[in-house]
């Protein structure tokens, strides 16, 4: 079985509950970028030795928050010695806005999977989007390069919509599934 880490900031609380279903999805250790920015104790280490790695961020004002941008900077010391290098990498956001230029964070993500050499791996979704689709259908959004969810501003965490949690975890799911064939 791979080894899995999500690594991710929330605000709210939102994107915990995203990043809960991920994990969940991949069987992945979650950690948590703290309101400073800063990993736990050891995880740096569990990020060594991670063979996907997950990126979460919330989405606002157009990219990450900052706090997971001060992660993905000190990420240098990693990202200098290679030893990222041909980890598999996905990313997920959410925003209150269905669109919320969420796209924007997922390329950002990307983007710094492919500066540590990774191999980005995408949500693998057909997208809910049919007259009969309803908001609570897996890729109601239409996301392909990751897992978007769409949180309105005054839903609580509890209330994040089903579907976008599915999304989630079906995208943990892949990466777990990628990295098995990988390995095999």
């Amino acid at each position: 079985m791979a080894n899995i880490a999500v690594v991710y900031h929330s605000g709210y609380g939102h994107t915990q509950r995203l990043a809960q279903a991920v994990a969940e999805g991949a069987g992945a250790q979650l950690i948590a970028i703290d309101a400073d920015g800063n990993l736990p104790e050891g995880g740096w280490d569990t990020l060594a030795g991670a063979d996907a790695i997950i990126l979460g961020s919330p989405t606002y004002m157009a990219g990450p928050s900052w706090q997971f941008k001060k992660f993905a900077d000190a990420s240098s010391k990693p990202w200098f010695s290679q030893s990222w290098k041909d980890k598999l990498f996905a990313g997920f956001t959410n925003s209150a806005s269905t669109n919320g230029d969420k796209q924007i964070t997922l390329d950002y993500l990307f983007h710094l999977a492919m500066q540590h050499g990774g191999l980005w791996v995408g949500a693998g979704l057909l997208p809910a989007n049919s007259k009969a689709a309803a908001r609570n259908d897996v890729n109601w959004i239409g996301a392909f390069s990751g897992a978007m969810a769409q949180s309105p501003s005054d839903a609580s965490a509890a209330e994040m919509f089903a579907g976008d949690l599915e999304t989630g975890r079906l995208l943990g799911q892949r990466v777990a599934s990628m990295a098995a064939r990988l390995a095999a």
